[in-house]
Order: structure tokens, then sequence, then C-alpha cells
């Protein structure tokens, strides 16, 4: 689920700049629920020193996760076969967010 704030309540509140941001994020992945917002101008830092993992059970949805999450963004490590796991990425999304994505299932 995605709601910016143009087509929130508050659409009228914030710079027509705003209106396409983001006001509430929801990521489902399998059991797990991420939300997020855009921060008000004023108080944005560019993330960094800092990546979200996903432990993924499954080899296929894991590889699912991190090529979704790398289109129109930029992989650093691509997803393969690590010592640890059957499959481990590292990628920033679109929006500048860092991921590793990691498939909990043994090599």
């Amino acid at each position: 689920m995605m709601l910016t704030y143009g087509d929130s309540p508050m659409a009228l509140q914030v710079p027509p700049e705003w209106r396409s941001k983001i006001l509430h994020a929801t990521l489902a992945v399998s059991q797990s629920i991420l939300t997020g917002t855009d921060v008000l101008i004023e108080q944005y830092e560019k993330p960094q020193g800092f990546s979200v993992l996903l432990g993924i059970a499954e080899p296929e949805e894991a590889e699912r996760l991190f090529h979704v999450l790398a289109e129109k963004g930029s992989i650093r490590m691509p997803y393969q076969k690590t010592f640890w796991s059957s499959g481990f990425g590292v990628l920033v999304d679109r929006f500048g967010i860092p991921w590793e994505i990691n498939c909990e299932h043994s090599p």
C-alpha cells in the first residue's frame, strides 16, 4: 500500500511539489511488514550507514525480491550463492535505500 500526500486529506496543506511524495507506505514480505514515509524536506537526510536486511526462507522468493527491489536501482553485489547462504545480494533501490537480501536456506 502506498499513499501520497496528494491523495490524502493533507493534499492542500503541502506544497504542490510534495503531493507526489509518500505519506505512508507498507511493504509486506512474507510474514513481515515494513512501513515508511517521506519526511518533510527540512527533516530530510540522505540515507547512509545502514542496510535493510531481509532474511527470506525460500530461494526463489529471495531471488525474486532481490530483482524487484533492484529495478531502476543499482546492484552492489549480484544475487549469488555464498558460503553461508544459497543466495545473497546487495542493492540500492530506486529511492536510495540500501538492501541486503539473504536466503536463509542453507547452500
